[in-house]
């Protein structure tokens, strides 16, 4: 079930380049390995302050998707072995999630690389050990879709930009070509999560999970 939050969601992080499904060998943190999906058909991450914790919101395009990786996966994980991990590398995080499943036929592990943003080091200095997951439904929104104050991306209102000339911003000084917004609707369902790293690539190594999501995901590729 969704609920629609009337908010300006400003916490997400994309990169399109990267959406991918990647359906290769994981090992578990136990001694046994196992095969689960990789996936990474989701368009970024969200991260939702205002709350009694921080939300991290994997971002999917598709309404039915969603209710779907939440109702077949995410729903059997246990929350204290949710993971997630996060790996800066340079300009970029990976962005890490896996977690043991009371159904394992149907489990997946969560991977994106995106930009680093002011968002993702809000969440970083202040989440405390602690975040909520949830999933979000991510639509984006053109300008016959949204009232005249919805915000472009651009930080100009609608009644800003030019209906007859491919609806470019019509302030001296911007850059923007064409309205561009978005809706991001929650689902109600969370999970705790109560296991999150921030790590760098020397570190990779000593994290199971991102040992394997490297050296699958990067390692593998460069040999």
């Amino acid at each position: 079930m969704l609920c629609i939050l009337k908010l300006r969601y400003k916490g997400i992080t994309t990169n399109s380049d990267q959406i991918n499904i990647l359906y290769l060998p994981f090992a578990t943190m136990s001694s046994t390995p196992s095969r689960i999906p990789w996936f990474g058909d989701f368009v970024g991450v969200a991260y939702r302050y205002y709350d009694l914790r921080m939300n991290v919101v994997p971002l999917i395009t598709d309404r039915k998707q969603s209710a779907s990786l939440w109702h077949d996966t995410i729903h059997w994980w246990l929350d204290s072995s949710i993971k997630i991990r996060f790996v800066e590398v340079d300009d970029n995080y990976w962005f890490i999630m896996g977690s043991d499943s009371q159904k394992p036929d149907t489990n997946l592990s969560f991977f994106k690389i995106l930009p680093k943003s002011e968002h993702y080091e809000r969440f970083k200095k202040g989440h405390g050990g602690e975040a909520y997951l949830r999933l979000g439904v991510y639509t984006k929104k053109t300008l016959s879709d949204v009232k005249k104050g919805a915000l472009c991306t651009c930080g100009h209102e609608a009644q800003d930009h030019d209906e007859g000339d491919d609806d470019v911003c019509l302030f001296n000084d911007c850059n923007c070509k064409e309205f561009s917004s978005f809706q991001v609707n929650l689902l109600k369902r969370k999970k705790t999560i109560t296991d999150i790293k921030f790590l760098e690539e020397k570190d990779v190594k000593d994290d199971p999970l991102v040992w394997n999501c490297f050296n699958v995901n990067k390692y593998s590729k460069t040999e």
